[in-house]
């Protein structure tokens, strides 16, 4: 909206030439969603906690978490808010990637949305039914997947770190691709949110990673300097990086140990579909494994808990999934546990933007 106002008047006022520039809008959609966040924060966490809409806690998780019973949550409203409000003030919106990425924002904040309804206010203690949950999911992916499949200036390579000459093309196959992409990053970022400010540390890292491949992706020159595919239009994704970062560490000031407000699955199901999304449109898929590496170790872990345990008729690999969980029960603190994994997410980053000049 800004973009196109300012675009106009750009003539006449020549100082708002600025307003072209992608690096400025993305630290201006940045701010803007860090500042929504700051100020009704507040607001939401009191209009939450007045509507009793408060966090279940499961007897089988770990006895210290017990006394978070009834902290607000579904604080994933307030991010995507935050996220929406800022990329529709500074983005281009003739770029057809944004309405992708805000398709599938939207429609994964619904399917979260409607799970935590049916939890938090029905007091449907399993909210949707997994299949539900995850046919919706493969539908919602599978038609963004298909909307990028059409698009006339968007490949089907996929890049694979390290390697320049390496780019196998999917053809029709990316379709189903990009829903193992979306719909993976999706439930990883879910089962990452499990202590306070754990997911939303990573997410914010992840952001900020892929908003540096969304900008050297739309830069030709770059791009070209670099040997990576160019992506015309991909350059306004930063943006949207941007916004995610910045709505990201407004709603830490509030999720941080010990935590006032809890995401919910309205929070984590659409922070990890945008990171998919993201990740397939500026052409580092396989590379949200290490940008992403803490989900992706999280979801892992549930998936050999539950798969040893079905095998071995009871027995346990960790002491509880997923991975957060069993280090707690280890008797680390949980401030040390989260700390700890967002320094892993870090290093992980740096080792993903390594991937730029290491091939």
């Amino acid at each position: 909206m800004f973009y196109h106002l300012f675009n106009m008047l750009q003539p006449d006022i020549t100082v708002l030439n600025v307003f072209r520039y992608i690096t400025f809008r993305t630290i201006c959609a940045s701010l803007t969603a860090l500042v929504i966040c700051f100020v009704f924060g507040p607001w939401v966490i009191r209009m939450l906690g007045e509507k009793q809409i408060g966090q279940f806690i499961r007897k089988v998780g770990p006895e210290s978490h017990q006394d978070k019973a009834g902290t607000p949550t579904m604080g994933g409203v307030l991010i995507l808010l935050a996220i929406v409000v800022s990329v529709i003030l500074w983005v281009d919106l003739t770029n057809l990637y944004i309405w992708i990425i805000l398709f599938v924002g939207a429609g994964y904040f619904a399917i979260g949305f409607a799970d935590d309804y049916l939890k938090q206010i029905q007091k449907r203690n399993l909210g949707l039914s997994a299949k539900a949950k995850f046919c919706l999911q493969i539908l919602i992916a599978g038609i963004a997947g298909c909307m990028i499949y059409v698009y006339p200036e968007f490949n089907t390579h996929v890049t694979v770190p390290f390697f320049k000459t390496i780019t196998p093309d999917l053809g029709p196959g990316y379709v189903i691709f990009a829903i193992l992409v979306i719909v993976g990053a999706s439930n990883a970022v879910n089962l990452t949110d499990g202590l306070d400010g754990l997911a939303i540390g990573p997410v914010i890292i992840a952001a900020a990673t892929y908003m540096l491949f969304a900008y050297v992706t739309g830069h030709i020159k770059i791009a070209e300097y670099l040997q990576i595919n160019y992506l015309a239009g991909c350059g306004e994704v930063t943006i949207i990086c941007g916004a995610m970062a910045g709505a990201g560490l407004g709603f830490l000031w509030y999720n941080t140990y010990p935590a006032q407000i809890f995401m919910g699955d309205v929070g984590s199901l659409p922070l990890g579909a945008l990171l998919g999304i993201i990740a397939v449109i500026t052409k580092h898929e396989i590379l949200l494994v290490i940008v992403g590496g803490i989900f992706v170790i999280e979801a892992l872990s549930v998936i050999l808990q539950v798969g040893y345990f079905k095998m071995t008729k009871g027995q346990r690999i960790f002491l509880m999934a997923p991975l957060h969980h069993h280090f707690e029960l280890k008797g680390w603190a949980e401030s040390k546990v989260i700390v700890r994994f967002w320094i892993i997410a870090i290093i992980l980053a740096l080792i993903s933007i390594s991937t730029l000049k290491l091939r």
